[in-house]
């Protein structure tokens, strides 16, 4: 199990390459408030209910000044699929080693159909202009949390 982050934690900087190669970094967002979540693997259905759920939230939520990241054990080619199948337009960034999931405290055990074992804990960080964390939330559940996010967030309802 790795530490968890905490409101008030500095959020440690990182740096990944994105769907389309080019290097990304946690600094690069540095100013504005950005929604970072960790997802287990691109083009699952639990992960691609997430990542849509952000996609149709995006202008809502960028609105309203946020901007969304999502990370992934998942390599760059499989990001660059996922974004292009689901058409997403955020970045998704490819933690191969899970080092940055580690870190964030988003690696752990979990259960599923019986079985324990390690992997990526479905987590969603707000970070605020400065880096520091505004809303640690740790093994969401991908159906509904958007909402529930924009809803904690005071993020309007995106228009259908």
């Amino acid at each position: 199990m790795t530490n968890q982050l905490a409101i008030g934690d500095t959020a440690p900087d990182f740096t990944l390459e994105d769907s389309e190669g080019n290097t990304v970094s946690l600094s690069d967002y540095r100013g504005s408030n950005v929604v970072v979540y960790f997802y287990p693997k691109a083009a699952t259905p639990g992960c691609t209910t997430e990542a849509c759920d952000f996609r149709d939230s995006l202008a809502s939520l960028e609105g309203a000044g946020y901007k969304v990241i999502g990370l992934s054990p998942d390599p760059v080619e499989a990001l660059a699929d996922f974004t292009a199948d689901q058409k997403l337009t955020f970045p998704l960034l490819a933690d191969p080693d899970a080092a940055v999931a580690k870190n964030w405290g988003a690696w752990g055990y979990k259960t599923r159909n019986g079985e324990t074992r390690e992997g990526i804990l479905r987590s969603t960080f707000v970070i605020d202009g400065d880096g520091m964390v505004d809303l640690a939330e740790y093994d969401v559940d991908p159906n509904g949390h958007v909402a529930r996010l924009r809803e904690e967030l005071g993020v309007d309802q995106p228009a259908q």
